[in-house]
């Protein structure tokens, strides 16, 4: 079980890939099935969470460099213009 510490995301996830093959290899008592899957789903939700944080630390990025402008019809922020490529809103 990898711990609260500060493991990388790749280690995280190579251990959630380890979690996943023991329990679709199967052959596994129930307790031991259940301790690998609430540790799988652990680490699930780590790496969601460090990849929510990579993303909003990459958008106040894109934000404060001024590569975003408003959000498109997504309700997602678009490139800024740059004058390079004709902006079918521009028209």
């Amino acid at each position: 079980m990898v711990s609260e510490d500060d493991t990388s995301f790749e280690q995280l996830y190579r251990r959630l890939e380890e979690v996943v093959q023991r329990l679709e290899q199967g052959g596994l008592g129930l307790e031991e099935a259940i301790a690998l899957y609430e540790e799988g789903m652990r680490l699930a939700a780590r790496c969601h969470r460090m990849l929510e944080q990579a993303q909003l630390r990459v958008t106040r990025l894109r934000e404060e460099l001024g590569l975003y402008t408003g959000g498109g019809e997504s309700g997602m922020p678009r490139p800024a213009y740059d004058g390079t490529v004709p902006d079918p809103e521009l028209d």
